[in-house]
């Protein structure tokens, strides 16, 4: 079929189905909802058998849904209305959640159920639940709905207004760790939760803390960028903030706030190792898998550390959400010189990355349990073996932010694993590629796990197998002869020299369009226009 996907932006969700939908041999185009009659445009230039629409902030137009089917994803189960409806779900406790693919009707999420999925809910935030349980979901469901010749009506159903700051608000005086915490993550990553800590905040980023007590409401130390602030019960650590102000930015907690007087206490990690059966793991979910200059700077020592142990395998984990986006543009964007920010951070990514590269003593494993993108999935080419979870989107590219040329070492990296000129294709299409996909290209050597936990439990298996394979010795060997050979052929050096003289103009040169795309992206500045790599139709 001709699918066009209108959405607001190109996010999680939506690139998931892209992928999906294409892979499954649909011819899929991508518009963002302007306006109405950029919509109404697209839509004749398109023409697609069905609009899917997976993430929109308003109505679809009468005039759209009225001439062709409009498949439109609710993150909530059958009966459920509402704009809120996940943020309402987290608040509130529910056990259970899902999500319904409806038709598009004048009324919003009142249209015939044509799909729907429900699933568990966990203790995480928004934006967690949205890329993994909801996404998921809704995957399976829009795949039902593309079948489904017609809908049903929900035997009832009812309306959730959209949730205001107030009706989250904490009360530091009432509210216990686990009411706090469901309260921040139903806002976290959009819209923030508001509060006061020196002035109006957004908080991000909780996590419980089992180590400390005080009045409630009170801080109590910081440990890793977060502050801990306590409850009637005990504390939460609270990861990130934002001052509510013009420009200001989503940073470390202890970047925003005065920790002046507070301890250093244990309790806040994003880098951590643990070893059991002859491998270690190394574990960093950084947030949203943005790694700045320190953080690489911190998972090279980390990992120079666990190379040093008597383990034949290491495994290096990323985080549940996601295994890495590359270089901070955060907290490059609220450096004194970004230009300088970016310079220092791209280094010691590439420094990570060749201390990955040059590691012979280990059989490396990048075990991504998370969506990846630009530097991150380089990094993760660095390893000897790439494993996936099934579902999981790559966006091995970087051109998308300002043309930028990226490093990595992704020069050296692509080529050896896909050939010259599928990595020429991989970096110019700007476009996400799921695992099938992948796999067949060579990005990634195998995909598993229907979930986090299965792909975890793979990747640990996988790992046992292989120290405990007798040829290891063997492949070690050819893997320092290789790397010699390469490095003859050569030097790493090389490249990163030349990756880096690009770079140099991206950050230092004339262009200024770099600069341009990572201050809208980290504002959040809504695109004018679907990016050209996406609206086929156009």
């Amino acid at each position: 079929m001709r699918i066009l996907l209108l959405t607001h932006a190109f996010n999680s969700l939506t690139q998931r189905l892209f992928v999906e939908l294409g892979d499954r041999g649909h011819e899929v185009t991508v518009e963002f909802d302007v306006n109405d009659a950029v919509t109404a445009e697209a839509v004749d230039l398109a023409r697609p058998d069905v609009i899917v629409a997976p993430f929109l902030k308003r109505a679809i137009p009468e005039a759209v849904w009225r001439r062709r089917p409009c498949l439109v994803v609710h993150p909530g189960p059958e009966g459920d209305r509402g704009p809120s409806a996940l943020d309402w779900a987290i608040l509130e406790g529910r056990d259970q959640w899902g999500v319904t693919v409806l038709r598009a009707e004048a009324e919003m999420d009142a249209g015939p159920v044509l799909a729907s999925r429900t699933f568990s809910m966990r203790g995480a935030t928004k934006s967690s639940l949205y890329r993994n349980e909801v996404t998921e979901a809704a995957v399976a469901a829009v795949l039902e709905a593309l079948d489904a010749p017609a809908g049903r009506r929900p035997q009832k159903s009812w309306w959730k207004p959209a949730m205001r700051q107030a009706d989250r608000a904490i009360d530091w005086s009432r509210d216990d760790t686990a009411t706090v915490l469901r309260k921040i993550h139903s806002a976290d990553g959009n819209p923030g939760l508001h509060d006061d800590i020196g002035g109006p905040v957004a908080l991000f980023d909780a996590r419980p803390c089992d180590t400390l007590e005080g009045r409630p409401g009170a801080l109590l130390g910081v440990s890793g960028g977060a502050v801990a602030r306590a409850t009637i019960d005990g504390a939460v650590w609270i990861g990130h903030l934002r001052r509510l102000q013009p420009f200001a930015l989503k940073l470390p907690a202890a970047q925003v706030v005065d920790v002046a007087g507070l301890p250093e206490v244990p309790g806040f990690h994003d880098i951590w190792y643990d070893e059991r059966h002859g491998i270690g793991y190394l574990h960093f979910p950084f947030h949203n898998g943005a790694m700045s200059a320190e953080q690489c700077l911190r998972l090279r020592q980390a990992f120079a550390a666990a190379a040093l142990r008597p383990t034949r395998v290491i495994a290096l984990m990323g985080g549940p959400d996601f295994w890495s986006n590359g270089i901070h543009l955060g907290a490059i964007e609220a450096a004194d010189s970004p230009a300088d920010e970016s310079w220092r951070t791209i280094q010691a990514m590439d420094d990570l990355c060749a201390a990955v590269i040059g590691c012979t003593s280990h059989f490396t494993i990048a075990a991504m349990h998370g969506n990846a993108g630009a530097g991150g999935v380089f990094m993760a080419l660095a390893a000897d073996l790439v494993a996936a979870r099934e579902g999981v989107v790559l966006n091995p590219h970087y051109k998308g932010m300002g043309n930028l040329y990226g490093s990595e070492y992704w020069t050296y990296l692509l080529p050896r694993r896909c050939g010259p000129e599928r990595a020429a294709k991989v970096a110019d299409d700007r476009l996400p590629i799921g695992t099938r996909r992948a796999a067949e290209w060579g990005l990634i050597d195998a995909a598993f796990g229907g979930n986090v936990a299965e792909f975890r439990a793979g990747i640990e298996s996988l790992a046992e197998r292989i120290a405990a394979d007798p040829a290891l010795e063997l492949r070690q060997a050819e893997k320092r002869l290789g790397r010699l050979a390469d490095e003859n052929a050569k030097p790493l050096a090389a490249y990163r020299a030349e990756e880096l003289e690009r770079m140099t103009l991206n950050f230092y040169g004339f262009d200024p369009s770099y600069h341009v795309a990572r201050y809208n992206f980290i504002h959040k500045v809504a695109k004018a226009r679907t990016p050209l790599y996406l609206a086929r139709h156009r």
